[in-house]
């Protein structure tokens, strides 16, 4: 499906699209990585029929959107979702819930190897690449290029396939319960991050 790009709210027939579906992917494009500082310039979301919408952020009042991300159903999908839910905290504030992160998942999973990023877990684990070029480029520009709007929209297209895959092996592995301990944490630990905590649960 094509890639679907607005500015501002969710319409109330997204909303109810989204509200709708078992699964949403989230992501995020910054213009850096630090919360405090650096503006939220996309959102992405893409639902389990690859219904994907990429959220120009021109405003920060955006009650339908906070709705589909506080709410129980769907669940959230993200991966690195601890940055993610740091700044729709800090931009929205919103706090979510029922949620998945891969790379979390990956990394309880895949012990065999230190390669956990996205690019590196769609090859692995989907048996494609894809391409990360645009990673690094200005997402606070008013006129995105077709190759950002891609790259944004393949950043949600693929992590339900993968949560599928994941929960296989944290379940052949016996790790699923501990995974999803793991997901709970994830809001706080967004807390503590926007908060200036750091090393919280060392000696």
């Amino acid at each position: 499906m094509p890639v679907h790009l607005i500015e501002g709210d969710l319409s109330p027939d997204l909303l109810e699209a989204y509200l709708a579906s078992e699964y949403l992917a989230i992501d995020t494009e910054t213009m850096g990585l630090n919360p405090h500082r650096d503006r939220l310039c996309l959102i992405q979301l893409c639902n389990e029929h690859d219904r994907v919408t990429v959220i120009r952020v021109t405003t920060l009042v955006m009650p339908r959107l906070v709705e589909l991300l506080q709410a129980e159903r769907p669940m959230k999908i993200f991966h690195y979702g601890r940055f993610d839910l740091a700044m729709l905290r800090k931009n929205l504030g919103v706090r979510v819930w029922n949620l998945y992160d891969t790379k979390v998942a990956s990394k309880l999973a895949r012990t065999y190897t230190q390669a956990h990023g996205l690019k590196d877990l769609v090859r692995d684990v989907l048996g494609f690449s894809l391409d990360k070029s645009a990673q690094q480029t200005d997402w606070g520009s008013a006129n995105l290029s077709s190759h950002q709007l891609e790259y944004s929209a393949n950043d949600v297209r693929y992590l339900i396939q993968l949560k599928a895959r994941l929960d296989e092996m944290l379940s052949r592995e016996g790790r699923l319960d501990l995974a999803q301990e793991c997901f709970r944490h994830l809001p706080t630990l967004a807390e503590l991050d926007l908060a200036g905590w750091q090393g919280l649960y060392e000696h």
